[in-house]
């Protein structure tokens, strides 16, 4: 019958999500990347595997006090692990609604980043409860020969936001940026913001193990609390426009919260023999 997979997207970050409740799959580093080629496999900006949360062995960072039944085993299109991703909650929440995974609009999903409760609206938006977004401090990325200086912060995976007054839609952003070490051990995310009002963000992203990407929700939540940081401001809501549309995000002083679409648009079955040995 073939492994079960759908496809799905947040904003146009785009996801392929692998039922797997009893965690029976080997999600190798390879056959995420062989999954996420836009050539020789479905295409995506990273997979999110969709596993209990008892089923998980108990050192995975997350697991621990969890209060989810389900939780989002997420990686990066490179194969590598992120402990979030706002976009791919939003999509794997509406999973669950549709799979009849869950009985109500609003519960918890386990991260590794923690627990993060969500509301499923009849609209076919989602809400997350983000966490909280903190201003850690300064640092710069350089791209293509030229530094870019900005806010450093923390939404349960790192961020370099620097504000820019050219508009972000020229620039180019087809390589990677170099980050310094002592700030960014593990890599980080870089955004690049236009103001365009008191409350109007412009965004692209590099994601960090994926290159540019559509929309990153984490990068709206901490595009925005840099934003209201720079404003010497604590809360306040900003909606952030992103290539593959629009999010709004509430900065608020127990945490953040980001709304925008999630969308299933396919579901099938992966060849076994190809999973075996992804060509």
């Amino acid at each position: 019958m073939g492994i079960t997979f759908l496809k799905g997207h947040g904003t146009q970050n785009d996801f392929v999500l692998l039922p797997d409740p009893d965690a029976a799959l080997a999600l190798t580093e390879d056959r995420v990347l062989a999954l996420c080629d836009r050539q020789r496999g479905l295409g995506a900006d990273g997979v999110l595997r969709v596993v209990r949360t008892a089923a998980l062995p108990a050192d995975v960072p997350g697991t621990a006090g969890s209060a989810s039944e389900w939780f989002m085993d997420y990686r990066n299109a490179d194969g590598s692990i992120a402990e979030m991703c706002g976009n791919g909650v939003r999509v794997f929440a509406r999973y669950l609604v549709e799979a009849g995974l869950v009985e109500t609009s609003e519960f918890v999903v386990g991260s590794r980043a923690g627990d993060r409760a969500v509301t499923v609206h009849d609209d076919r938006s989602v809400t997350v409860a983000m966490g909280k977004a903190t201003v850690t401090g300064r640092s710069a990325a350089i791209l293509s020969g030229r530094r870019y200086d900005g806010i450093t912060v923390d939404v349960g995976n790192p961020h370099l936001v620097t504000v820019l007054d050219e508009d972000v839609t020229g620039l180019d952003l087809r390589d990677r940026p170099e980050l310094d070490p002592a700030d960014f051990p593990r890599g980080g995310n870089v955004e690049f913001v236009n103001r365009l009002g008191d409350d109007v963000l412009r965004m692209r992203v590099i994601e960090r193990g994926v290159g540019e990407t559509r929309s990153c929700g984490t990068g709206t939540v901490a595009a925005a609390a840099a934003d209201l940081y720079a404003a010497s401001e604590d809360t306040g809501s900003r909606i952030v426009w992103i290539p593959g549309g629009e999010v709004t995000v509430r900065v608020q002083a127990d945490g953040a919260t980001l709304t925008g679409p999630a969308v299933i648009l396919a579901e099938g079955a992966l060849d076994e023999a190809w999973w075996v040995d992804p060509a």
